[in-house]
């Protein structure tokens, strides 16, 4: 009986030593998940912080893309007034150089007529 009571100490024994190194480890662990929980908090505000920032760049994005498209809109029109504003500036050269040479024809021919009835 002795016998069985001395093994049955040395099981009590390696059971508790077993028993410590598992709540060792188990401590180990939880400064493992501890540390990781803090990281995982830190990381999550850095990603709302970013996802705001972002979310202000597409904002800003937008209203910038629609200002240009506004400029686009003001040079294409006054691209195309400035282009209208040639074409007649040319069509009214066109006619004031018509009706000069006209206007000197006439004038040519009665200094032509003036000059014949006077010789």
């Amino acid at each position: 009986m002795s016998e069985h009571g001395a093994s049955l100490q040395t099981y009590n024994q390696e059971l508790v030593k077993c028993l410590e190194q598992l709540k060792i480890r188990r401590n180990d662990l939880q400064d493992v998940i501890n540390q990781e929980e803090t990281d995982k908090s830190i990381l999550e505000r850095n990603l709302r912080t970013i996802q705001d920032k972002l979310a202000k760049l597409n904002n800003n994005l937008v209203q910038h893309q629609k200002l240009r498209e506004s400029y686009d809109q003001t040079i294409k029109d006054t691209e195309l007034g400035f282009k209208k504003i040639l074409e007649s500036s040319q069509t009214l050269l066109n006619l004031a150089l018509h009706e000069a040479n006209k206007l000197g024809t006439i004038t040519n021919g009665n200094s032509t007529n003036n000059h014949k009835t006077e010789g």
